[in-house]
């Protein structure tokens, strides 16, 4: 792949739902290893525009590129195996299990999921096993999790639930995460941590690209954002160049 082009691109990408669009001819494009916003006002097109890169529904019309492969159309399980992987505004996960099991279940090429290696307990198996669980110890830590770690994920805060959304994209291994909202609903002193974790990812080699409200966050964090409104792209740049563009001011405050 080319290094000057960009990790994610999408081109000209249009939904439709019983003929409106959700989405119309959007293109977005994301530099590796750096954070990219996504803000708009309510009802923009940002969480549709997420479920069409990430396999969630196929878009009408357009593409979406990722290191230089169309991936339009792929099914989700095989996105999230190229290295593109999500969360959601709502933090799922299972509620029952721990922290720590809910992290081991995000971690690529389980052993357990071949019957041979399941029931022989191969010393490949063995080493896998080994291996899933210092990460998943290594990413709690990392995400001041391990005080937590065995306790049940219904458990936790707002914003640790947050924290093991996070915790659980980063066991699959990604090239980029999107993150649907990582601090709504958190405290200011917890925002501000998750996004002091985030910039030390992104400045660690992943690529983030987010979609957040707060837009303290969106100032602090990221070194791109694009604006959507009604399903289309409005404006990008840097936050002060959008934070200041009068149509942006109009699509979030309305006229004076």
């Amino acid at each position: 792949m080319d290094v000057s082009a960009p990790l994610l691109e999408v081109r000209n990408l249009t939904r439709s739902f019983y003929g409106v669009h959700a989405l119309e001819h959007v293109r977005l494009h994301v530099a590796a290893r750096r954070i990219t916003g996504l803000i708009g006002p309510n009802g923009a097109g940002k969480t549709t525009l997420f479920n069409c890169i990430s396999g969630v529904i196929p878009p009408s019309f357009g593409h979406v590129v990722f290191e230089g492969r169309d991936i339009t159309g792929w099914r989700t399980d095989r996105i999230a195996n190229a290295g593109i992987v999500r969360t959601f505004q709502i933090a799922r996960g299972f509620p029952r299990l721990t922290v720590y099991e809910n992290l081991l279940l995000y971690g690529r090429a389980q052993p357990g999921e071949r019957i041979y290696a399941a029931l022989l307990r191969t010393a490949a198996s063995r080493r896998r096993e080994a291996e899933l669980i210092d990460k998943a110890r290594d990413i709690a830590d990392r995400l001041d999790l391990t005080r937590v770690l065995n306790m049940p994920a219904a458990s936790l805060s707002g914003g640790q639930k947050k924290l093991l959304e996070i915790g659980r994209a980063l066991m699959a291994d990604p090239r980029i995460i999107l993150l649907d909202e990582p601090v709504a609903g958190v405290n200011p002193s917890l925002a501000r941590d998750i996004a002091r974790r985030l910039r030390a990812l992104a400045d660690e080699g992943l690529t983030v690209l987010l979609i957040e409200h707060h837009l303290d966050t969106i100032a602090a964090l990221c070194d791109h954002v694009v604006v959507l409104a009604e399903g289309r792209n409005l404006a990008e740049g840097t936050f002060a160049e959008v934070g200041s563009n009068p149509i942006v001011q109009e699509a979030y405050m309305g006229r004076q």
